[in-house]
This record gives C-alpha cells, structure tokens and sequence, in this order.
C-alpha cells in the first residue's frame, strides 16, 4: 500500500436510548462534521433490512464505509445494541481493498462483545480509541495491523490489493518465474500447483507441463493462472529456432535504463561470460521480420560466445523488448482435404495448431506448403 494516506478517519458510532445515533470516537477527532453525520447517519445505524451488510456511501466529497451491527438481547436498552466502526476516505479513493477490512472488524467486536461484552461496557468500550488511532496510522503506513486486545483475543488485518483477472491460460503458453524460483517456498501453493512448481522452467509449455508432471490439463491451467495473477510467473510463446520477433520500441529502455541493462545482462550471460549492452542491443536488433533464431545464431556467432540466445529471447519478450511474429494459416477455398479445417480460420497459430493436433511445426509446414487452399498470414 505504500505510505499514501487511504484512510483518512476512522470512526465508532452507536445508537444512544436517549440520543439517537452518534459518533462516540473518531480519529481524528472532530473529522466528521455534524452536517456529515446528520447526512448519512440512517447508513450507519440502520435499520434491520441493512443490518450485518457492507455498506459504502458518498456525501459531501467524503467516502464512508461501515457495517452496522445489531445484537439482540434483552440486557440490552430497547432489548438491541447497535453499532458501528467505520472508515472515511476521501469520495475518489477506490475502496474495494478496504472492504473485507470493515467486514472483517464488525464480527472482530460482535465476537468480543458475545464473550465478554466490550463494547456494552463502558470502561472496556474506551480501549477502542487507542485501537483505533493504530489502526489508522498502520494501515496508512504498511497496509497490515496486528493489535493485541486482552490475553486471549489479537487483530491482524491486512490491505489486500485488487488486482486485475490474468488472461486466459491456454496449453500453448509457457510459464516464466518472474524471480528466481528459490524465492517462493513450495509449501504456500495447493498441491497440484506444488507438484507442476519443479517443470516450470520458462521452456515447457502448459500441455507439456501436464503430460510431465502427469496432472490434467485444466488443472495445470487453473494453476498457473492463479500463480499469473499474484505475478509469480508470465507467459511467453514457445520458443524454437525457427521462431521470428521483431524489435518492440522498448528496446531503447537497454540504452537509456540502468536497471534494466544490468538485469538484462545477468539474465542472458552464458556462464562465467559477461556481454556487453553493444552486444545484447545488437542481437536484439538483429531480430527482424524474415530473420530466424537460427539465422541470427549463424549471423551473430561472436556476440552469442557471451549470450544465451534461448534467455535473450525469454528475457526480451518478458520484458517486452521484442514481440513473437506468430503464423497463421488460413484456407482461402472450401475443400475437406485441408483438414482440421476448423483451425485454419486465420485466427489459430503455428503453436496452438501443433498442440491440439500432435503435430511438429515441421510436419505443419510440409502440410499447408503442399495445400494450394492455403495462404500463410503473419501477425
């Protein structure tokens, strides 16, 4: 989360026999006007239809997020005690990450109320304001809180980030460790993913993964899509000799980012070699539409004395430094022999071709060159 300030109050509001709703703590005081509260006071202490519900409402450019509370009980005034412990953020702050915060704090206080009424009781009911002004100054700070209530009751909290859906994993696709693997300790994944973690090597793609390491396809996707979406690992193309790429516009970030040039560098080197940034922009710049891997090896056999090409193009598309130029066949006049005709739509590559149908992109090649229907698309 940063140290960018979110939160911007946090609020304690219940409902009084004699008062009505009100705002007992606040931090920091006096945030919340009376004009904000008589505003949105019927969200806060609600009635029974929205109790136990998050809810989020806007007034006057504030943003406030709560989940009123109601115990019933007959010890209680009105046989009810409501509450509810709130944040205010600024009305433009996007909030998602902030809800299961709020959720997760009202059944916090409903569980210590039930056990031994905290918040009924007055003196134990003036601990909130010293929870409260921590939870605000280290969620704004760290995103994560661990508060020690009594001997036997602690609150840990923690921001997560929404992150966006990954794209759909298909069995062409190869996996790519965004770090090192060591980093990630196997016993935090479910067990299919810790059994695929050891074939994941940036060079197998999903369906090989599958066949390898003898788990069902859809669960190898399913996994690797979720490891996509907490960024441990990318996807790449498969990589073979008679690829093409091309040079993408980021490719002047070599010249012009340090960082970049040094990790480069230690990603691509051959063992105890050291290439220059003159010979890395050079291969990548050799990568042209019309040029193989293969052509460039035999072009650039000095250059590649220091560089891994397989982990010059891994590292080039990770980064996007460099783009795949992928094939398409595409069968221009209805005839059954070109079979499986269903893939040859201009819209199904070399690489998801040959997965589906078993075949080398040799023997693909040999196929469609011999087929006068069709015509070979390059995208």
């Amino acid at each position: 989360m940063g140290t960018s300030k979110r939160i911007e109050c946090i609020f304690f509001s219940e409902f009084h026999p004699t008062l009505g709703p009100k705002i007992t703590y606040q931090v920091p005081e006096e945030y919340i006007s009376r004009e904000l509260f008589d505003t949105v006071q019927v969200y806060i202490i609600t009635k029974p239809e929205l109790q136990n519900k998050l809810i989020t409402v806007t007034a006057m450019d504030k943003k406030l997020i709560g989940c009123p509370v109601c115990i019933e009980h007959k010890k209680y005034s009105r046989n009810a005690l409501l509450f509810n412990l709130g944040l205010v953020c600024d009305a433009q702050t996007k909030t998602c990450a902030l809800e299961p915060i709020v959720k997760k704090l009202s059944q916090y206080l409903t569980t210590l109320e039930l056990e031994s009424g905290f918040i009924s009781n007055e003196e134990s009911k003036q601990k909130l304001l010293p929870i409260m002004s921590t939870l605000l100054e280290e969620l704004n700070a760290t995103g994560a809180c661990t508060l020690p209530i009594d001997e036997s009751n602690t609150i840990h909290l923690k921001l997560i980030e929404q992150r966006k859906d990954p794209i759909i994993v298909q069995e062409y696709d190869v996996p790519v460790f965004t770090q090192t693997k060591e980093r990630y300790i196997k016993s935090q994944w479910d067990l299919t993913t810790q059994q695929i973690l050891a074939y994941i090597d940036g060079y197998r793609h999903i369906q090989k993964i599958s066949a390898e390491a003898d788990v069902e396809l859809n669960l190898v996707r399913i996994a690797i899509q979720n490891l996509l979406y907490y960024g441990v690992v990318t996807l790449v193309s498969i990589f073979q000799y008679s690829n093409v790429y091309c040079p993408t516009p980021k490719v002047q970030s070599l010249i012009d980012d340090k960082v970049i040039q040094e990790e480069c560098l230690h990603y691509v080197n051959k063992p105890g070699q050291r290439p220059s940034v003159r010979d890395v922009f050079q291969l990548y710049s050799g990568l042209t539409p019309g040029t193989t891997v293969r052509d460039l090896c035999s072009r650039y056999a000095q250059q590649l004395q220091r560089v891994d090409e397989r982990k010059l193009i891994q590292f080039g598309l990770m980064k996007g430094l460099i783009r795949r130029l992928q094939k398409y066949p595409v069968k221009v006049v209805r005839d059954e022999r070109s079979r499986p005709p269903k893939l040859y739509t201009g819209c199904h590559s070399y690489d998801e071709i040959c997965c589906k149908t078993g075949m080398s992109y040799k023997e693909l090649d040999e196929r469609l060159e011999n087929d006068p229907n069709i015509i070979i698309c390059w995208k």
